[in-house]
């Protein structure tokens, strides 16, 4: 089938395509432990999707566990953890993430990722689980100057790289500051939580649903034409 209406869709990589946020998770509350400072997920997931560096997600983590940290302290005792316990195993893709995006290259949709990861992170992955060719475009973090969400920076740059105008395209996220990033830039967002950010109000995108599993071409071309192709399997809410 072609889709006239949706001209492409943008996916959140870590969380999203692939959870790879749970195990940086743990990396990062084993090495806060260190320093006695109890780093649960829910205090986490308030970070998920914020950019690195001065005023980002290590600033914002210290100041809502009230602690006064040093970012080459934590570093120190990050790297200093056994390989596994700083990044874990490569992870299986999420519930329905390569079936989904199997389904729109053959439906010739074109796709793309926008991540606060670098390229060659996003490359490992998407190669390792054999759908690299299925993206035309990868904006990763290092491609706009590190800048990352919740500016629109990656979303914009992802568009521009496949030749769609913004609003005729669906953003896949995963955290609240991605949902910012993917709306501002002008894309209709979709939240899947994860593992992590089910602890978080996704209620701002346009369409919350349970897993990847809930989504199909079908149901992204109808948000962004506004018609209803049935109903919504395993509705979260909706924004």
């Amino acid at each position: 089938m072609t889709y006239t209406a949706l001209e492409a869709v943008v996916f959140d990589f870590d969380g999203t395509l692939v959870d790879t946020e749970w195990p940086i998770f743990l990396g990062a509350r084993a090495a806060m432990a260190t320093f006695d400072v109890d780093l649960t997920d829910r205090v986490w997931a308030g970070v998920v999707g914020l950019s690195d560096g001065e005023g980002g997600w290590f600033d914002t983590l210290c100041a809502r566990l009230e602690v006064d940290l040093a970012r080459s302290e934590f570093n120190v005792a990050y790297d200093a953890l056994p390989a596994d316990d700083r990044s874990g195993s490569d992870p299986p893709a999420e519930p329905g993430a390569l079936e989904l995006v199997r389904a729109l290259e053959r439906n010739g949709v074109p796709l793309a990722v926008a991540s606060g990861s670098p390229v060659s992170w996003l490359e490992h992955h998407l190669e390792r689980l054999g759908v690299r060719e299925c993206f035309s475009a990868l904006a990763g973090v290092d491609r706009v100057g590190g800048v990352g969400k919740p500016a629109p920076d990656v979303y914009l740059l992802a568009c521009a790289d496949l030749r769609v105008e913004p609003d005729r395209c669906v953003a896949i996220e995963d955290s609240v500051h991605g949902i910012v990033a993917a709306q501002a830039a002008g894309l209709i967002c979709v939240a899947v939580p994860s593992r992590i950010t089910r602890h978080t109000d996704l209620s701002a995108a346009d369409l919350v649903v349970d897993d990847l599993v809930a989504l199909e071409p079908d149901l992204l071309a109808a948000l962004v034409d506004g018609t209803t192709p049935g109903p919504v399997p395993n509705p979260v809410g909706l924004g």
